[in-house]
């Protein structure tokens, strides 16, 4: 057990909190999902930063980290998606919860080809992240309209959204040219 494994921990037990106080429709159950968000995202960057710069890396850690990142942000999108029935917000969301299986999947594979660093996260993956959890941000913000004009969030919202399904589709297509490349007498 070290900080960066604990930091992972917390990210995933904040989940179900946020899922619970997500149904809470007060001022406190939508701060607290924003708070328990935002708190989340930041672990993910920490727990990083603590791994690298503190060498507290560990093979169990580096395989919890994704995983914790993906349960957040797919859970995040599906209850944000499933609040906001719009058909043009459910597209995006797809579109980046394809993107997560699809190189978790990938990354598996390499892995048992032994060509696992191949896919180790890219600076374009970091990028994505980031507007990914800062498009949700905005989204919950924009959930009842106390602090913001509530359309003109959700609109800055969904074009965050759209951005980040973007970078996933882009990471995507690097992360399988890389594979190929490395891995063409695997297939």
């Amino acid at each position: 057990m070290n900080l960066a494994l604990n930091l992972t921990y917390l990210r995933i037990a904040l989940i179900p909190l946020f899922v619970v106080c997500f149904y809470i429709h007060n001022i406190f159950g939508y701060l607290a999902t924003i708070g328990a968000f935002v708190i989340a995202s930041i672990t993910d960057w920490l727990d990083g930063y603590c791994a690298r710069n503190l060498h507290l890396t560990s093979k169990f850690g580096a395989f919890l980290d994704p995983v914790a990142d993906k349960l957040l942000v797919v859970t995040a999108l599906v209850l944000v998606a499933n609040e906001t029935t719009m058909f043009f917000t459910i597209i995006p969301v797809l579109l980046i919860i394809c993107r997560e299986i699809l190189v978790s999947a990938l990354r598996e594979w390499m892995a048992q080809v032994g060509q696992a660093a191949a896919v180790k996260v890219s600076f374009g993956g970091k990028i994505k992240t980031t507007i990914q959890l800062t498009a949700i941000i905005v989204l919950l913000c924009s959930r009842n309209g106390y602090w913001f004009d509530y359309l003109w969030i959700k609109v800055v919202g969904i074009i965050l959204l759209y951005f980040a399904a973007g970078l996933s589709l882009w990471t995507l297509y690097q992360y399988v040219k890389v594979s190929v490349v490395s891995c063409r007498k695997c297939l």
